[in-house]
């Protein structure tokens, strides 16, 4: 299952004997195409941890596990979306598959942290702005997703 506008890059790790090297984001990259820099950000957080939900009506958001273990819950709460009130989790590892995930404007997202601390990288393509940060409880019955489920 997708949801519109919601896009995973799988990464190439270039490896040898002295550790390896991975690019996440060109300028050129289709991935990136007509969003410019705004911020970028680290977090650590522990294991256990839930951050969950919040969204920007403005702000893409690229999501990339450095170390860690987590996952990354979506949902579309775009009207006019296709894909609107769909849900998926993704499973992103900082040691194998690595992915950045990009997250548009109008996406709820959230993630409990499986396996930590994990360090987490942000990009951004606006820079942070309290105006455009919209903060829905973890359990709201709209979504209606369980954090406590499982992983």
């Amino acid at each position: 299952m997708k949801i519109s506008g919601v896009e995973i890059k799988k990464l190439i790790i270039h490896k040898d004997k002295r550790g390896f090297f991975c690019e996440l984001i060109r300028q050129s990259d289709p991935f990136f195409r007509q969003l410019r820099f705004g911020q970028l950000s680290h977090s650590l957080v522990k294991t256990g941890v839930i951050k969950a939900w919040h969204l920007h009506k403005k702000q893409t958001d690229f999501i990339y596990v450095v170390s860690g273990e987590i996952k990354l819950v979506l949902y579309d709460t775009r009207n006019e979306s296709i894909t609107n009130g769909k849900l998926i989790e993704i499973l992103l590892r900082g040691k194998s598959g690595r992915k950045i995930v990009k997250i548009p404007p109008g996406v709820a997202h959230g993630y409990k942290i499986i396996k930590g601390p994990a360090h987490i990288i942000y990009l951004m393509d606006k820079e942070y702005d309290t105006k455009d940060e919209y903060k829905i409880t973890h359990d709201d019955p709209k979504i209606g997703y369980d954090w406590l489920k499982g992983k």
